[in-house]
């Protein structure tokens, strides 16, 4: 009997993005994710499987439609406010996403949906003239897609017999087999450096970055071609001594061996995401000042490149 093609359970597809690997690009992002970062902007990319999110605004009320109570197998699970859909108990719905599939306003969005190797290559090729004329190809990312790991060395291994680039964004808190079983396929490793301290990194991501370095390690030493980046989170990770830190890893762990170290300025993003999952935002009363704060970004990269790491602010490998 042949061997059905897995399938992923993927939460967007973003054409034409410039900001994850280089050349124009296909993103495919995955759902689940074993890191739970204060700051993330993808909330609906954390559970491993499918999601509605809900917008009491898009609502046209329970009285005037109530298509949702109608197919809802659960009793008690919508919790409407003055007549519009404002909740879902998430203990008790079973993700069946019928009331997504009945909702006429798309107050009831769905993050996520299965999707096999065949769907999403033909999604792919839509934009395979782009990749060949700017240099570009097809990145996946997630949540943490290496928790599909057999999907996504389908996918790349796919994606290559066509000749297209590929590039994997992975926070790398997975085993090193799960690595390890993508590699052959994969042309460019995205990662991030969170904090080089174990105990805050678990503070703000509930894990240790052992595995995390250990992975970067094994990577270095293979001469994977790796673009690393750090979320510059205020008062978490830009203090000097964590930057220092980062430099000597960089330059003593990993021979240097990097292409690019990018620095992400921290943005207040997704607030409305969580909001329309249930779930709060942490970083809500985080407030800076953007002009003094991109200049201290501006200052962490300097130090960088007197390290001699290159180093670049923003997504660009290239300053």
């Amino acid at each position: 009997m042949e061997k059905l093609s897995p399938e992923g359970i993927i939460f967007n597809i973003q054409r034409f993005t410039l900001h994850d690997g280089p050349g124009l690009r296909t993103e495919l992002f995955l759902k689940g994710c074993p890191l739970r970062c204060e700051w993330c902007s993808n909330p609906e990319s954390l559970a491993p499987w499918p999601q509605v999110g809900i917008y009491k605004t898009k609502c046209i009320s329970q009285k005037k439609c109530g298509a949702c109570t109608d197919v809802c197998p659960q009793k008690n699970v919508l919790t409407f406010t003055r007549g519009k859909l404002t909740s879902v108990e998430r203990h008790d719905c079973t993700n069946c996403i019928v009331c997504h599939d009945a909702c006429p306003s798309d107050a009831i969005k769905l993050w996520g949906k299965s999707m096999s190797v065949q769907e999403c290559m033909a999604e792919i090729r839509k934009d395979k003239g782009y990749y060949e004329r700017s240099g570009g190809g097809v990145t996946v990312s997630g949540g943490e897609p290496l928790l599909q790991s057999e999907f996504v060395a389908a996918l790349f291994n796919a994606c290559k017999a066509e000749g297209i680039q590929t590039c994997l964004e992975t926070s790398l808190y997975v085993s090193w087999k799960k690595v390890q079983s993508v590699l052959p396929d994969t042309d460019i490793i995205i990662s991030d450096i969170k904090h080089m301290d174990p105990v805050i990194h678990k503070k703000y991501t509930r894990v240790s970055n052992d595995r995390i370095l250990s992975n970067l390690k094994k990577l270095a030493a293979d001469n994977r071609q790796i673009i690393l980046r750090i979320p510059v989170i205020p008062d978490v990770n830009d203090d000097m001594a964590n930057i220092e830190a980062t430099a000597d890893f960089i330059l003593n762990d990993l021979g240097g061996r990097i292409r690019t170290l990018q620095l992400l300025s921290f943005m207040r993003l997704g607030e409305e995401k969580y909001a329309s999952l249930g779930m709060p935002y942490k970083m809500k009363n985080i407030k800076i000042n953007r002009r003094s704060f991109q200049k201290h970004i501006n200052g962490l990269a300097e130090y960088f490149n007197q390290r001699g790491i290159h180093c670049v602010v923003g997504t660009k490998e290239k300053s």
